[in-house]
């Protein structure tokens, strides 16, 4: 499985390395949905963070979880070594400049909409007595480059 881990986290590397941005070449015609293209972006970044953190020894349990009446998803849920991580991924793309790092987008509201979401997923599972955290993965990217991860493990507490 390891194997398996490794061989496709390196395919996508290497087409990562045209970058990870949802933005389509600017040519004639109507410019790109600013949306879609974050969307497209963000969903490229998760499944590149989904295999990178499988390469480095995370289960994968749940991805996108979602809880009714609560604002947001958390995008991946997974075990590492014993401890079950609610994971948040960031991704960037594009030039860098004066932009903010990734990871600095979780902010106290978004904390504290995990970990409401975080305790909907405990309790509809009935999981009472397992260790968590929560992880941050920051992903940049910049065409022509390899992406660049960031891993943050207990990112921080509950709220």
């Amino acid at each position: 499985m390891k194997l398996l881990s490794w061989s496709i986290y390196r395919l996508l590397e290497l087409a990562a390395w045209k970058g990870l941005s949802g933005t389509a070449a600017s040519g004639p015609g109507p410019s790109p949905d600013p949306y879609a293209a974050r969307r497209t972006t963000g969903i490229r970044g998760e499944t590149f963070a989904y295999w990178y953190l499988r390469r480095h020894g995370y289960t994968i349990i749940a991805r996108n979880f979602k809880t009714p009446g609560v604002k947001g998803e958390i995008d991946l849920i997974g075990y590492d070594r014993g401890v079950l991580a609610f994971i948040e991924v960031k991704t960037r793309a594009g030039a860098s400049g004066v932009q903010a790092l990734p990871e600095e987008a979780v902010n106290t509201d978004k904390r504290r909409h995990l970990s409401r979401m975080a305790r909907q997923f405990l309790t509809e599972r009935r999981i009472s007595q397992a260790r968590c955290r929560f992880d941050v993965v920051a992903i940049e990217s910049k065409a022509g480059h390899r992406p660049a991860v960031r891993l943050h493990k207990g990112a921080f507490a509950y709220h």
